[in-house]
C-alpha cells in the first residue's frame, strides 16, 4: 500500500465565508490546498508556497494570514474569509475590488486575491490610510505585473469608496 493510501483522514470543518464547509483532509493538509481542492474554493492562490508572496491570503477571524503556512486541521476553530467571501457578484463589487478596477491595479490577477483580502482587512484598521500607510500595509504582497502604484492608488480609492457608501447608506 502507498504511504499516501495509508494516510489517515480527519474529518474537519470550517466555517468559510459564513458556511460551515466539511472535508476529509490528511493531518497535513495546508488550509490553501483545503480552501481549493477539498472545498472548491480556487480564488485563494498558491504561489510560492512559503508564506512569502502573498498569493494564498485569507482572512482568519478578520486578520490576515497565510493559508499556505496553516494547516487546515487548526483552523477548525476559526472564521475564515476568502476572497469569495468578500465579494463574488460582478454587479456589486466590495469597496476593493470596485477600486483595483477603477484604478487599474491588476494585470494578470494572480495575486488580487490576496491583496484583496489584505486591503479589505487593513481598512478596517484604517479606514482613511495615505498612499505612504497603504504602501506598507501591501509590502508583504508581491505582484510582478503593476510596479504597485495602481494598487496604492487602489487602496486609497477604496477607502474612498467605504466612505461613499456610508454617506449613501449602504
Amino acid at each position: 500500500m502507498s504511504e499516501a493510501a495509508a494516510e489517515q483522514l480527519l474529518e474537519i470543518t470550517l466555517r468559510v465565508n459564513g458556511v460551515r464547509r466539511s472535508a476529509r483532509v490528511p493531518a497535513r493538509r495546508l488550509l490553501s490546498d483545503a480552501l481549493r481542492h477539498d472545498l472548491g474554493l480556487t480564488g485563494t492562490h498558491v504561489g510560492c508556497e512559503h508564506g512569502v508572496c502573498g498569493a494564498c491570503t485569507v482572512l482568519l477571524d478578520g486578520e490576515p494570514a497565510r493559508a499556505c503556512l496553516v494547516l487546515a486541521v487548526t483552523a477548525q476553530a476559526h472564521e475564515i474569509t476568502t476572497v469569495e467571501g468578500i465579494g463574488s457578484d460582478p454587479a456589486n463589487l466590495s469597496p476593493v475590488q470596485q477600486a483595483f478596477a477603477e484604478s487599474h491595479a491588476l494585470q494578470c490577477g494572480f495575486c488580487t486575491p490576496g491583496f484583496i483580502t489584505t486591503i479589505s482587512a487593513f481598512l478596517v484598521e484604517n479606514p482613511h490610510p495615505t498612499p505612504e500607510e497603504a504602501r506598507e500595509a501591501i509590502s508583504g504582497n508581491l505582484c510582478r505585473c503593476t510596479g504597485y502604484q495602481n494598487i496604492v492608488k487602489a487602496v486609497v480609492r477604496a477607502s474612498e469608496i467605504v466612505a461613499e457608501r456610508a454617506e449613501e447608506g449602504r
